[in-house]
């Protein structure tokens, strides 16, 4: 798959993964509209905090990721390596430093290997268009099993066609407080940039703020956007569904991915307050690690979810006897089911995704969230993580 118009890519091993690539640049020929959401961690790495500056602006020509190393909990000499990475690309491209978002995620506490990333960059390839977008994806993953990419294209306002096309990463030590997740989305519509920091936030609250694996935020979690503007203008609506749908891919990608995951469990819940407090309770049971389990072992005990519900805070107006609980198209409660609905569902739950919905009879405020099962490969992945 191409890039985006207006858009290249260098990738490169630098010799921080043994034999794949884990250092990808990815920029435009100039400064373009760009947003950005990154972690709200108070552990944040040296690459969030620089690049919550250089973004600021709503302008970036790169981003430049490096994989495997996370550069997080490293003091001033983190601070000191950032900076210097971040000008090494700047001086490659002939670009200000401040136009260049960088990344990283890996084991926390090691510093960048700097006389690698040093004498790459003194002969660095420039960005081509001809880099495929399977690539880049492949050089920012860490322990995912697969690349993770999606794309569409839409008209545009005068008779062309502009794409919106998107690259992710991460499996574990996900659960987005902002936004191992990056991701990074690149269109070639033109956008105006208070209209994409509007529409790239909608949309990231609806999906990758909306996904969790094991409960735990990343000090690193980056997702950004870059509109370079090549193909002509897009109607806004025609740009948030794109990036609605590219997003949404990207986070059905992730969750299933997650690490030891062997099912994608997609959470809804209707019937709410208002959408706040539908999005509580969603995550209340997507991150419920006996919900989880019972999904892995394909045990319909919706009495976990109803547990999950039960705990949520501010859940004062949800009256038990109004509540509705379904695995699939299945009512499991207030429904009572006999031993051969019950045995239905356990192959149901064993499918490779699981719907569980429930309303909650208050209100209509609805939301979905997006997770997996919970399995002993998660446990062996995490145990043996740096050794």
């Amino acid at each position: 798959m191409d890039l985006p118009g207006g858009f290249g890519a260098h990738v490169a091993n630098i010799g921080i993964k043994d034999d794949t690539d884990d250092f990808v640049v990815v920029a435009a020929d100039h400064p373009v509209p760009a947003a950005a959401v990154l972690t709200r961690s108070r552990f944040a790495g040296p690459s969030v905090e620089l690049s919550r500056t250089h973004v600021a602006d709503g302008t970036l020509q790169a981003v430049v990721v490096v994989s495997k190393n996370a550069n997080v909990a490293t003091g001033d000499r983190g601070r000191r390596d950032a900076a210097e990475l971040v000008a090494g690309v700047a001086a490659a491209l002939g670009c200000r430093p401040e136009d260049v978002l960088v990344a990283s995620t890996g084991v926390i506490g090691r510093p960048y290997p700097m006389d690698r990333i040093r004498a790459h960059l003194a002969d660095m390839a420039a960005p081509s268009p001809g880099v495929t977008v399977e690539r880049v994806a492949a050089a920012i993953t860490t322990t995912d099993t697969h690349p993770k990419t999606a794309s569409v294209t839409v008209p545009t306002l005068d008779g062309a066609r502009a794409t919106v096309t998107g690259v992710a990463k991460g499996v574990g030590m996900i659960e987005p407080d902002m936004a191992t997740m990056l991701a990074f989305i690149l269109t070639d519509a033109v956008v105006d940039t208070t209209v994409l920091d509007a529409e790239f936030r909608w949309v990231v609250d609806r999906t990758f703020n909306s996904l969790s694996i094991d409960t735990d935020t990343s000090t690193s979690d980056t997702a950004a956007i870059l509109a370079s503007g090549t193909a002509g203008p897009v109607d806004q609506g025609v740009l948030r569904d794109a990036l609605l749908e590219v997003c949404t891919d990207l986070t059905r990608q992730l969750a299933a991915d997650g690490e030891g995951a062997e099912t994608l469990v997609v959470v809804t819940v209707d019937g709410a307050r208002d959408d706040a407090q539908a999005r509580r309770v969603a995550k209340s049971i997507v991150n419920s690690p006996l919900v989880k389990t019972a999904v892995h072992g394909a045990d319909p005990n919706w009495g976990r979810v109803a547990m999950a519900v039960g705990k949520t805070d501010d859940v004062d107006d949800v009256e038990q006897d109004r509540v509705r609980i379904t695995f699939g198209d299945t009512e499991v409660y207030p429904t009572l089911l006999d031993e051969a609905a019950l045995a239905g569902l356990e192959q149901y739950l064993r499918r490779d995704e699981v719907h569980i919905g429930v309303d909650l009879g208050v209100g209509s405020g609805s939301w979905t969230v997006y997770g997996c099962d919970l399995t002993d490969g998660y446990v062996r992945i995490n145990a043996d993580y740096t050794t």
